[in-house]
């Protein structure tokens, strides 16, 4: 009977319950990357801010759900990936050489982990460019700030792209449903638009940056969206109501290919396969991401014996027992910059469920602006609708940027679900 009653769990937002778990997920997400973007000062360590966002996030995780049999973790360890990294970075405190590397000042740093509840995670990843130590933000120019600049409105694009058609139409009817039955841009003209974006800035969209579909206890669901696939990657799906998404943009001011690094792949998550390990290595290893870890990715620095998990590893990857996550970077070794946000598709449109902190465009000078009639069209579109819950209203307008500029306050108060 038990068993019965499991199976009957609702675990889709429609369940209140689920949406207070992904929220809980993502207040600590937020706050863990807020402290974490503190850290980044040049000269720090990457492998020492990647050990203290794992410990800022335990120590958050257990505030939340205490005494209660409700599984929670990790949905991403702390990652710092610098300059020309794409993805996800976290070294080894037994790899010498790569434990003794240090950020440079001005470089783009991207941040990315999350928590999760139940098995409802909230993923984050914000690029901060590294200050000198001792010396506050400033204001930036050049091509740092296009960088900045081009991934910022990239990523409010992609946001308004990802709103199903129709759903927040407004007028007769007929006019609702007449826009309801548009079809949703095409995984090419996604990739068209925020090409438009980057290209205003003089920069390139990363190569097959992918936003997933998110389920309970799976960050690589059974959809996805692929900007600027690259030859073998191909995307699937669009975003329906009652879906939670992983969206996604990275942007380079290089050509945007990429190509692996040399560096050690030490990020890695189970999968679903079966396979009958050999080595006691191996073994103790999953055994172990069994049950720190479940689905959810985990880097071999998380694990009790460094040393033995970099044997054990081996194996696993071989027999398609963990998946591993390659290091790959700008093939031109540019500057990149990187956005991950979880997102919540309701009713009411999009509800932010761990985001990147609004930026302060003030702070970015550049002679450069977005001139496409499309796309300006687009960013000045609200992702939710205005529910009569609106905290502040006055704020509309605020940004000095082009007529993108405006969609910022509407994000930010966007924040109501069914």
């Amino acid at each position: 009977m038990a068993t019965t009653k499991e199976e009957a769990v609702d675990y889709s937002l429609n369940n209140p319950d689920t949406l207070t778990k992904y929220k809980t997920a993502a207040q600590i997400s937020e706050k863990v990357l807020a402290e974490v973007s503190k850290l980044v000062v040049a000269g720090e360590k990457i492998v020492d801010i990647c050990q203290q966002g794992d410990k800022l996030l335990e120590a958050e995780l257990e505030k939340v759900y205490r005494g209660k049999k409700i599984t929670k973790g990790f949905s991403h360890p702390t990652t710092i990936s610098p300059a020309a990294f794409v993805t996800p970075y976290t070294p080894l405190t037994t790899d010498e050489k790569e434990a003794s590397v240090v950020l440079e000042a001005g470089e783009p740093v991207k941040i990315q982990l999350g928590a999760q509840i139940d098995g409802f995670g909230s993923i984050v990843c914000d690029t901060v460019l590294a200050q000198p130590k001792g010396e506050a933000d400033g204001v930036v120019s050049g091509r740092s700030a296009d960088l900045i600049l081009a991934t910022h409105y990239a990523n409010e694009l992609m946001l308004r792209l990802m709103v199903p058609p129709g759903l927040l139409a407004s007028g007769t009817d007929e006019e609702k449903a007449k826009a309801a039955s548009a079809k949703p841009p095409s995984q090419s003209k996604i990739t068209s638009l925020l090409e438009k974006v980057a290209q205003s800035y003089d920069c390139n969209l990363v190569e097959s940056t992918t936003s997933w579909l998110f389920e309970r206890n799976e960050i690589e669901g059974k959809k996805k969206i692929v900007i600027s696939p690259g030859e073998s990657a191909k995307g699937e799906g669009s975003p329906e109501v009652g879906e939670v998404w992983g969206v996604e943009t990275g942007v380079s001011l290089g050509s945007g290919k990429v190509k692996q690094f040399e560096q050690r792949t030490t990020l890695h998550r189970r999968t679903t396969q079966t396979y009958a390990l050999k080595r006691p290595s191996s073994r103790k290893i999953l055994s172990e991401v069994q049950k720190k870890f479940g689905t959810f990715p985990f880097s071999l620095r998380q694990l009790d014996d460094e040393r033995d998990a970099k044997t054990g590893v081996i194996e696993c990857v071989r027999g398609n027992v963990f998946r591993q996550y390659e290091v790959v970077g700008d093939k031109d070794n540019s500057p990149v910059a990187r956005l991950l946000t979880t997102i919540a598709i309701t009713k009411n449109g999009i509800t932010k469920l761990g985001a990147p902190p609004a930026l302060d465009l003030n702070k970015y000078q550049t002679d450069k602006k977005i001139m496409d009639e499309e796309v300006l069209k687009i960013l000045a579109h609200p992702i939710s609708r205005n529910t009569g819950k609106s905290k502040n209203k006055k704020k509309k307008k605020t940004a000095k940027k082009p007529a993108a500029a405006k969609e910022e306050s509407d994000d930010e108060e966007s924040s109501d679900e069914e």
